[in-house]
C-alpha cells in the first residue's frame, strides 16, 4: 500500500479522475464511524441511506479493479474515529503517501488538515470534482461589494457556463420567472407516480441497532428509496426529466397535505453524496428541454436550474466565505427552546403538522416547507439558531453543514443579519394558505390575530415584528409590515403580545 487514498461518505463520485485507471500501489479506504453518527443526531434513514450508498461504493471501485478497504460501523478494526483509522492503516501497511478530496465541511477540512500537519509521511488533497464552482469563486466575485446578493451570482453563472443564453441575454427575455413559480396545487393536474428505488437495506439497518447509534425519524421499511449508486441516481434524473419537468416550475412553491414530492426531483441525496454531479444534472435537463421545448415552457426550466447553478453553489460558497464564524452568529438575538413536536410531530396546527411527520416519515420536505413552515415557525418564536441547526442537519437525508447551515442559519433564521437574505423570511398564516391546502381542515383559524382559535402563525408574525422592531425596523423590504403594524390598535396589539407569549411558553400544548 504505497498510497492511501481516503474517501469520505459524501465523496461517492465514480467519474472522479481518481478512478480512470487502477494502480496496485493505490488502496482506497472507507469508513463507517460514530465520529460522524454522533456529532448530531441523524434520521434513521440518513445514517442507512450514506451507509448503503458508501457499501455500494465499495463494490463498484472492487468490480473496476480497484483495491478498497472498508470498515463496516461494527468493524473489529474501526476505531470509530478518521484519524485514527488511517493512522493504524498507515502504520500497518508501511505507507509512504496520503491523499485525500477535500472536504466540503469545515470542521473535516480542518481535522485532516492537522493530521496531514502529524503524519510523517507525504500528503496532498485534490479536488472533489464535483461543483461547477471552486471554494473562493464566490468570494472573488462579490470582493469589495456590500452585498452578496444571490440573483447577480446566478447571473454571471449562466454567462459562464452558457446556460439557458441567447449571445449575452437570458432566453426567454427573463432572467428570473419566479413570479409564473408560485401556484397551489389543486389537484387538477396529475402527479405521476414516484419513483421509489427498493434498495435492500436490511444488512446495514441490523448493523445500525447493533451499534447502538442514536437516531431520529421513523422507517419500518426493509429497502430504501433514495439512490444509492450512480446508475440508480441517472435513473431518477431521467424520471426528472420525462415526468416531472413539464410542471416542475408551475408548483416548486406548492405544498398538499396529500402530496410528499409534487414534481420534485428528489436528487438532492445523491447530489450531495456526488453520486451525481450538477453539471450531470443540468446537463440532462437542457437536452431533454432542447428535445421537448414545444412542450415545456421555458420558466420550468430555468426554476429548476436556478435552484442548482444559483442556491447550491450560492450556498457553499457562502459557507466557505464565512466559516467558522457563521456558524454562531445569532444577529437576532434568539435563544428559545426549540418545541419538542418538532421530535414528534404532534401539534395542531396542520402545516406543521404535515411538514414535520413528512420530514420524520421519509427524511424530506421540500424547500418551501423547510423554509416557510418549521423554519418560519422556528423564527417566529424566535428560536436559538443552534437548536434549529442541529434539528435540520439531522433530519434531512440530504442534510451536510455546507448547504445546511447557510440555508437555515443565513435564509430561514436571518442569524447571519441579511448576509445571504435581504429580509427574514417570515409569513402570517396567508401565505400558508395561498401556497397550500393546510389551513383547510385546520384546528385554527387562519384569519384571527389573537383569541383561543387563532392562527398561532398570525399572532407570532405581529409579535415578532414589534420585538424585532430595533433590528428590522429600518429593512427596506420590511417597510410596508412596519407601516401596517403602527396603524394597529394598541389594544389588539397588545392582546397579540400575550397570546404570543404564551404560545412561546406553551408550545406543545398548540
Amino acid at each position: 500500500m504505497k498510497s492511501l487514498r481516503l474517501i469520505l461518505g459524501d465523496q461517492l463520485n465514480i467519474k472522479h479522475s481518481w478512478f480512470k485507471e487502477t494502480n496496485e500501489d493505490v488502496t482506497y479506504c472507507l469508513f463507517e464511524m460514530r465520529q460522524e453518527t454522533d456529532y448530531v443526531t441523524h434520521h434513521i434513514q440518513k445514517v442507512i441511506g450514506f451507509f448503503a450508498a458508501m457499501r455500494q461504493f465499495a463494490k463498484d471501485l472492487q468490480a473496476e479493479g480497484h483495491n478498497v478497504v472498508y470498515f463496516t460501523i461494527n468493524d473489529e478494526k474501526n476505531t470509530q474515529s478518521l484519524t485514527k483509522n488511517l493512522k493504524a492503516l498507515i502504520k500497518d501497511n508501511g505507507t509512504e503517501r496520503f491523499e485525500y478530496m477535500l472536504p466540503d465541511e469545515y470542521r473535516l477540512d480542518q481535522q485532516l488538515k492537522e493530521f496531514c500537519e502529524q503524519i510523517e509521511i507525504e500528503s496532498r488533497s485534490i479536488s472533489a470534482e464535483h461543483f461547477y464552482t471552486k471554494r473562493n469563486d464566490l468570494s472573488i466575485f462579490f470582493k469589495g461589494k456590500k452585498q452578496y446578493l444571490m440573483e447577480s451570482f446566478y447571473r454571471d453563472m449562466r454567462k459562464k457556463h452558457d446556460i439557458l443564453m441567447v449571445a449575452d441575454q437570458p432566453e426567454g427575455g427573463k432572467w428570473n420567472y419566479d413570479k409564473s413559480n408560485r401556484n397551489k396545487w389543486k389537484g387538477d393536474v396529475e402527479i405521476p407516480n414516484y419513483k421509489l428505488f427498493k434498495n435492500d437495506i436490511s444488512e446495514v439497518k441490523k448493523d445500525i441497532k447493533t451499534a447502538g447509534i442514536k437516531t431520529m425519524g421513523r422507517f419500518e421499511t426493509k429497502t430504501f428509496p433514495y439512490p444509492i449508486s450512480r446508475s440508480q441516481a441517472i435513473e431518477q434524473l431521467k424520471y426528472f426529466c420525462e415526468a416531472l419537468l413539464i410542471h416542475f416550475g408551475d408548483y416548486q412553491d406548492a405544498m398538499h397535505t396529500e402530496q410528499e414530492y409534487l414534481f420534485h426531483s428528489r436528487l438532492s441525496f445523491a447530489m450531495n453524496l456526488k453520486l451525481i454531479s450538477p453539471k450531470d444534472v443540468v446537463t440532462s435537463v437542457m437536452n431533454y428541454y432542447r428535445k421537448h421545448g414545444d412542450d415545456i415552457n421555458i420558466s420550468q426550466v430555468e426554476g429548476f436550474v436556478r435552484q442548482i447553478i444559483g442556491w447550491r453553489e450560492y450556498m457553499r460558497g457562502m459557507y466557505w466565505a464565512f466559516m467558522p464564524e457563521y456558524k454562531s452568529l445569532n444577529e437576532l438575538n434568539n435563544h428559545n427552546k426549540l418545541a419538542d413536536f418538532f421530535w414528534t410531530g404532534n401539534t395542531k396546527m396542520n402545516c406543521l403538522k404535515n411538514a414535520i411527520n413528512n420530514s420524520l416519515d421519509n427524511g424530506y420536505a421540500h424547500h418551501i416547507q423547510r423554509l416557510m413552515i418549521t423554519g418560519n415557525y422556528a423564527l417566529l418564536t424566535q428560536t436559538n439558531p443552534d437548536e434549529v441547526d442541529a434539528w435540520y442537519l439531522g433530519i434531512y437525508v440530504d442534510a451536510i453543514e455546507w448547504v445546511q447551515l447557510t440555508n437555515t442559519r443565513g435564509m430561514s433564521q436571518f442569524a447571519d443579519g441579511g448576509k445571504i437574505a435581504t429580509k427574514p423570511y417570515v409569513s402570517s398564516g396567508s401565505y400558508i394558505n395561498k401556497m397550500s391546502n393546510y389551513c383547510g381542515n385546520c384546528h385554527y383559524n387562519k384569519s384571527k390575530k389573537f383569541g383561543d382559535d387563532a392562527c398561532p402563525f398570525n399572532t407570532l408574525y405581529w409579535n415578532f415584528l414589534d420585538d424585532k422592531r430595533e433590528h428590522l425596523g429600518n429593512n427596506f423590504r420590511m417597510g410596508m409590515m412596519y407601516s401596517l403594524l403602527d396603524k394597529m390598535n394598541q389594544n389588539e396589539l397588545t392582546k397579540i403580545k400575550e397570546k404570543a407569549q404564551h404560545i412561546i411558553e406553551h408550545q406543545d400544548e398548540y
